[in-house]
């Protein structure tokens, strides 16, 4: 590729992913919808390397195979995919064929392609796979690099016949949604990126040498920092156990460090505060001014890291908002659902970005609204004779060019309005000085504070002195008072005229503060990331800091780690500059997902966080629980902790023991038995259990009847690990759903993976798999179990059915032996509510639907149509 060629597609973006995407684009439709394409080529990741190369080079193979299983997974559901319909296509400027198809596209419809996407172009709208094969078209894919409203910029597998759509013709073409490319494209930009920071990744290769390095600080530093940490943050440590400080201190240990290139653990298992600790690190951090960015794996866990800061530092700021500044978050605005009354858009970078460039604006911006304020203050008089002027040379313009009724007529109705004669002097329309004064002072007064106050707020503290801050306040507070007072006495009292002296001379001092030249939203942008001490955003999303001129952050902290693809975290770690790493997450809790099972048996979803450990890399381990119940806890604390887990002093007061509903089935911790029940697929490879639907709807409905009585809030989770019965479910629960909004009820159907960082009150599981062989599938992963087993507070309630899951030998076995000896297991049957709603999931599924449990309680069994006779234990395997 010449220099000329390569400049080319630089300035499309997709240069560096060049090759990657071409490897999609080379997949004939039949290559798309072979499952086994690359099950030759796709070989296990080590645990170590021998260079930063073939470290780099081990991941290729499954990012591949795990990019072909994303789009085959989408083909699948080619029918429900979103859908648009294109209006014209030409070729754009930089179309150089055989290779550079690139088009500029406009078109219409609901479905807004973003950046990234891979779209299919068709005859007509597909139904199914074959239909991307059209009569006109066969299989033609292209990639979004550029959309702005209706107009794309995409790059094609194939050429374009743009003379048949230059314009809207009988021949129709529709773009259709396949996958969205960025995070691949990304992961690969990282693993072929010449000249990259390799500081970091050297120390990822083999385990560590000795176990002096497995300390993983530096021993100087810490204790400088130890000092450090018990002047400035003692108070706000306070409600921080010995593992909580211990993390912190370790993590800002790192803000001094020269002396080598760090990685650290912080182990976090569930409940132990782990986005507190993070948190905590951060805001120490920000006020060290210790260029940091922090990532995590997706926008809801940034944005709650990123809340947590922003409190913190919010409770720490003395002159308003100053010192937001150095904090930016940013990421895709419609996912992170950030609005303009969410406290994280004083941080959020599009927002800021639009303040920011009214306030640089060099017409209307901060140098221009004091400059006037300034001549209004300062020379008054003489700006009422010039509106004087202007407005008689006006009205004699008016009557010269425009002598009309209608002119006459409508200085009349002015007139009236005023509350004025109508046949008096045109002077009379005029405003008085005074009225003039007050009128240019209110409005030139409103956006110079406004201007004022977001400059303070939202410009790095680097980029303005406290000096120019305190000046900003005393300037609002003495307009605010000549705004008081000019409504009190007038312009003209001397009290009035002693505090405009004061304004204009504090308003002079700020005429020294220059704010920077930049029109251009983008480079506005760019200057805010550059002067950032603490930036938030997804690990993904890390990649555009890859910018030319950015300046080096220095640490990196990734919260959630252990659910990162390892390839994934090396987009933020080769970062320019950057000196460490702190990892914090629970490798004993859900991994990234995976859809390919060649990729999953090449260990592509292992983290780094969980690489580390299995090296022998030391990790700091948080070591007290506060959210579950000790009777909760318990069994996940031995099985996979180890014992190791604390209890915190809040859950073991007597408070802690919430009773929900009455009887013993119902307390902090049980088993429930579910003995007729029957798995089944539900439209594909997802199962439910219609069964545990009925007692989940059961349950459910007892806590909302128990909560309109007593009002007692309460929120409720239900998990269940198959998409097939979390569906089922929340239809069947939807009517309780629905107040979750408005009330004290809180009730949230999800998949483990959905449930993953989450917590309510009370939670429910329902294991779905019920089979004479005891088979469980992926039910028995250990880390999915974790998920599920730790969410409650005050109740857990698990669902399942014995003998299968006893058979299976599973984690699960392991579950029912320990409630039984425990004496927390029970069976449905022994609740005569559950019992009966047991016997009504035995009705045909349609009538089930249908049929409430209070109609059927008013109608004896024997006149309900069942689908057979009532099962036995013995008979729910058939």
């Amino acid at each position: 590729m010449d220099r000329q060629e390569s400049s080319k597609l630089n300035n499309y973006g997709v240069a560096a992913a060049r090759p990657l995407i071409n490897i999609v684009f080379s997949w004939s439709l039949e290559d798309v919808l072979n499952a086994h394409l690359y099950r030759n080529q796709v070989t296990k990741i080590p645990d170590t390397f021998s260079t930063v190369t073939s470290y780099m080079k081990s991941f290729i193979p499954s990012l591949v195979e795990e990019t072909h299983a994303d789009l085959l997974s989408s083909m699948m559901n080619l029918s429900q995919a979103p859908t648009l319909k294109i209006l014209t296509v030409q070729t754009s400027k930089n179309h150089g064929p055989p290779k550079d198809l690139f088009y500029d596209v406009t078109c219409v419809g609901t479905y807004v392609p973003q950046v990234g996407d891979l779209i299919a172009l068709t005859d007509i709208k597909p139904k199914c796979v074959d239909h991307l094969n059209g009569p006109r078209i066969s299989y033609l894919i292209a990639y979004v690099h550029r959309s702005r409203d209706s107009n794309l910029s995409i790059l094609s597998s194939k050429h374009i016949d743009t003379g048949r759509y230059t314009h809207i013709k009988t021949d129709t073409l529709f773009a259709v949604y396949l996958v969205n490319m960025t995070t691949a494209v990304r992961i690969w930009k990282a693993l072929n990126l010449k000249g990259a920071n390799t500081s970091l990744t050297k120390n990822l290769l083999q385990p560590q040498a000795n176990s002096s390095q497995g300390r993983n600080s530096c021993s100087i530093c810490f204790d400088n920092e130890k000092c450090y940490l018990s002047a400035t943050f003692h108070a706000m440590c306070s409600d921080l156990n010995d593992s909580q400080k211990a993390a912190v201190l370790n993590c800002i240990s790192l803000s001094k460090c020269n002396h080598r290139n760090t990685i650290k653990l912080i182990w976090g298992p569930p409940g132990t505060g782990k986005t507190k600790t993070v948190g905590m690190s951060l805001f120490a951090m920000v006020k060290l001014k210790c260029r940091t960015l922090t990532c995590a794996p997706t926008n809801i866990a940034v944005l709650q890291v990123t809340a947590r800061v922003l409190r913190l530092v919010n409770q720490s700021l003395d002159y308003g908002k100053y010192g937001l500044g150095d904090i930016i978050l940013f990421g895709n605005e419609q996912r992170m659902k950030i609005d303009d009354h969410d406290d994280l858009v004083d941080v959020f970078l599009d927002y800021r970005t639009k303040i920011l460039a009214e306030c640089f604006a060099p017409l209307s911006g901060w140098k221009h609204r004091l400059a006037s304020m300034i001549d209004l203050l300062e020379d008054p008089k003489e700006k009422y004779a010039v509106y004087l002027r202007e407005e008689r040379r006006r009205h004699n313009e008016v009557e010269e060019g425009d002598n009309t009724w209608m002119t006459m007529l409508k200085g009349v109705i002015m007139s009236l309005i005023k509350g004025r004669n109508s046949t008096s002097d045109d002077d009379n329309d005029l405003m008085t000085f005074e009225e003039f004064v007050k009128e240019k002072f209110d409005s030139i007064g409103e956006r110079l504070k406004i201007c004022m106050v977001n400059l303070y707020t939202h410009l790095p503290t680097s980029c303005m002195s406290i000096k120019v801050v305190k000046d900003m306040i005393t300037a609002l507070d003495l307009l605010n008072s000549c705004k008081d007072l000019f409504d009190e006495v007038g312009f003209s009292n001397e009290r009035m005229q002693l505090v405009v002296q004061d304004c204009v001379c504090i308003l002079r001092s700020l005429r020294a503060f220059s704010v920077p030249i930049l029109t251009d939203e983008k480079e506005i942008g760019n200057f805010c990331l550059e002067n950032a001490c603490l930036i938030c955003c997804t690990v993904s999303s890390s990649s555009k800091l890859y910018t030319k001129g950015m300046k080096p952050v220095e640490i990196l902290m990734v919260d959630e780690a252990a659910q990162l693809k390892e390839c994934e975290s090396l987009i933020p770690l080769q970062l320019p500059g950057l000196r460490h790493a702190i990892l914090i997450g629970d490798q004993r809790q859900l991994p990234a997902m995976v859809k390919s099972k060649i990729s999953e048996k090449a260990v592509f979803g292992r983290s780094l966080f969980e690489r580390l450990v299995q090296l022998g890399h030391e990790k700091l381990l948080l070591n007290v629980q506060y959210r579950m119940h000790p009777w909760i806890s318990l069994f996940p604390n031995r099985e996979f902790y180890n014992h190791r887990l604390l209890d915190g002093s809040n859950v073991n007061k007597k408070s802690y023991d919430k009773c929900f509903l009455s009887g013993k089935m119902y307390g902090c911790y049980s088993f429930i038995n579910i003995a007729n029940g029957k798995e089944e697929f539900d439209r594909g490879s997802s199962q439910k259990n219609m069964a545990e639907v009925a007692v989940v709807y059961e349950i459910v409905a007892s806590l909302y009847r128990e909560f309109t009585c007593t009002k007692k809030k309460v929120s409720v989770g239900v998990i269940s690990p198959y998409k097939a019965q979390v569906d089922a479910i929340q239809a069947r629960v939807r009517k309780y759903s629905a107040n979750s909004g408005t009330s004290d009820f809180a009730l949230s159907v999800r998949s483990v993976d959905g449930f993953q960082g989450g917590e309510e009150d009370v939670i429910i599981i329902s294991t779905v798999r019920c089979n004479e062989n005891g088979s469980v599938g992926f039910l028995s992963n250990r880390q999915r179990a974790n998920v599920m087993l730790t969410r409650a507070r005050y109740c857990l309630w698990i669902l399942g059915n014995e003998p299968t899951l006893v058979k299976s030998g599973s984690i699960w076995k392991k579950v029912i032996v320990d409630a039984k000896k425990r004496k927390c297991f029970y069976n449905a049957g022994e609740d005569k509510d559950l019992s009966q709603a047991l016997a009504l999931a035995l009705v045909d599924s349609s009538s089930f639907r249908e049929v409430d449990p209070a109609e059927f309680l008013s109608k004896p069994l024997s006149s309900l149509s069942l689908t057979g006779e009532p099962q036995t234990p013995s008979s729910s395997y058939r």
